[in-house]
């Protein structure tokens, strides 16, 4: 049994969807987790309130309260692959993220993400990512490496005020772009089922791309991406519409059947560059990773 050193933490929301115990919100809220676990870990104290205080199977469900548990599996997948330190000062830290490992604990990854890796490797347990990327790309992650200006650097990412710049290759055997060609993508994206992806919608746009032909051969291309807004899934769904999924995507076009990752196949999409004003400093802030996608 694996179980997290550092509590994970959720807002109860303002209203209440129908529970009457902390207990049925929880089991509402993670359909996964067995009601009886939450009740061993209400049991064994790992369950509690912004002070500490105990929860338990009794106690009474309270909006807008946070509640604290500890995550834990029965194992962890180990990641075979290491990250990379990019810059670090007082206010933030910039770091390379493998693929296939996530960037904070979720599903059956607790201590093997890229948060608590850099915490062990930095002694900083405050260390916090302000923004995500999926587990399957790789690339450069933003970290606050303090509490008290955590939330202007947060904000940035909420304000679309961070150019990011993304790579990734796609199979185009059938439909050969040309290289420098340009496409602005503008289109509704919203949640499908299973839940954890996203779909090309009617109505208003809410998602927003630039994307760029860098260089063709005649099996593949790489590509250059901008998302301007930050849905889910949305890079892979813009290149999706364009007739050129991301090569070996296993959600996009359709979604592939679980098993265990297939290492030397990793999603063909790199989070290369981030660029922004820094909040604190006003300084011009520019990161490049060290990795490239490259064209066999």
């Amino acid at each position: 049994m694996v179980i997290a050193k550092a509590p994970s933490k959720l807002s109860l929301p303002q209203h209440n969807p129908g529970v009457r115990t902390v207990l049925e919100f929880l089991v509402l809220k993670f359909p996964g987790i067995a009601i009886d676990v939450w009740q061993q870990r209400m049991a064994d104290g790992k369950v509690h309130w912004h002070d500490g205080s105990l929860i338990d199977a009794q106690t009474a469900f309270a909006a807008q309260q946070r509640v604290y548990y500890y995550r834990e599996v029965e194992s962890e997948p180990v990641i075979p692959f290491e990250e990379e330190l990019i810059f670090q000062d007082e206010l933030i830290l910039v770091a390379y993220k493998p693929h296939f490992l996530p960037v904070t604990p979720g599903g059956k990854y607790i201590e093997e993400c890229l948060q608590n890796r850099l915490r062990h490797k930095t002694g900083n347990n405050n260390l916090q990512a302000v923004h995500r990327i999926d587990k399957g790309t790789a690339g450069l992650v933003l970290f606050s490496v303090n509490p008290d200006s955590r939330q202007q650097y947060h904000h940035l990412f909420e304000a679309h005020l961070v150019n990011k710049t993304y790579q990734a290759i796609a199979s185009t055997i059938n439909k050969a772009p040309l290289p420098n060609q340009q496409w602005e993508i503008k289109n509704r994206l919203e949640k499908s089922e299973p839940r954890f992806l996203m779909r090309i919608a009617e109505g208003k746009a809410n998602s927003h791309s630039r994307i760029r032909c860098l260089q063709t051969t005649p099996e593949k291309s790489l590509f250059e991406l901008n998302p301007i807004t930050g849905k889910t899934h949305q890079l892979r769904l813009h290149m999706q519409s364009l007739g050129w999924p991301l090569m070996n995507d296993n959600y996009y076009p359709e979604l592939q059947a679980s098993k265990p990752d297939d290492f030397s196949k990793p999603l063909q999409l790199l989070a290369q560059k981030l660029q922004f004003t820094d909040p604190v400093t006003q300084q011009l802030r520019s990161f490049s990773s060290n990795t490239e996608l490259k064209l066999d």
